[in-house]
């Protein structure tokens, strides 16, 4: 098993300190869209694909979901999740690359900002449709292709130190980028729009929701340079039902 990138000890207390860790669902700007795009949990039986800290597990399970998986391949995101959410939870140390799970044993899978570190969206969609039930729910978050594909995920600035604009190149060209995040360099994976929707298409998905979720107006007024997050797409969240 490769070294997660959440699991080197730098890395992990800073991300610990942003207030999507510290606050949960609660600080993640994109929450209030996902949670919309939401299915029905109640007696449903939920996978989730990089469930991290287990907000998204905790949420499934308080909103009636009747058993809730979480994989992750970072041993310190795990050991976190368990202390703080449901001990119904069942979690799973294991890259999401390397899981597998029985045909048809789960009735809603969802993923939250995981995917862009998995070279291969075509493998996780056809892991997804074979373990989900006909009818059942792929709901999930991305970073957006524009945010990805140049690499720096920063600014381009002009010489006065302002914002001029954000650099987008080498967008047909997929795979691996480099970024720094959080001070260090994190490995994440470039993929086009037309990939990811033409993948769950492929696998016999239907498209029920293709979403790219702006700052709420909370967010904007109270924020500082929050206003600047309307210039560019940075997030992706994709909702899709199995045939």
């Amino acid at each position: 098993m490769n070294r997660n990138i959440y699991d080197d000890n730098v890395f992990f207390e800073k991300y610990s300190q942003m207030e999507r860790s510290t606050k949960g669902l609660s600080g993640a700007g994109e929450w209030e869209t996902l949670q919309q795009l939401l299915p029905d949990f109640n007696g449903k039986r939920v996978l989730d694909l990089g469930c991290g800290f287990g907000w998204h597990c905790q949420y499934a399970i308080e909103h009636g979901a009747k058993a809730v998986t979480g994989v992750d391949g970072s041993e310190k995101m795990l050991t976190v999740a368990k202390e703080k959410t449901s001990s119904t939870i069942r979690y799973i140390h294991m890259p999401i690359e390397e899981a597998a799970f029985d045909e048809q044993s789960y009735d809603v899978v969802i993923s939250s900002l995981a995917l862009h570190y998995i070279e291969s969206f075509e493998q996780v969609a056809r892991k997804v449709a074979r373990c989900l039930v006909a009818n059942g729910d792929f709901v999930f978050s991305v970073e957006h292709p524009v945010f990805t594909a140049y690499g720096s995920q920063d600014w381009y600035y002009a010489e006065d130190g302002s914002i001029a604009h954000f650099p987008v190149d080498r967008y047909f060209y997929e795979g691996e980028r480099t970024t720094n995040f959080l001070g260090e360099n994190v490995v994440k994976y470039h993929k086009t729009l037309t990939t990811y929707l033409q993948a769950l298409i492929g696998e016999g998905f239907e498209l029920t929701a293709v979403v790219e979720p702006q700052p709420s107006q909370h967010l904007l007024d109270t924020v500082k340079g929050m206003k600047d997050e309307l210039r560019r797409p940075m997030m992706l969240i994709i909702a899709a039902k199995k045939k």
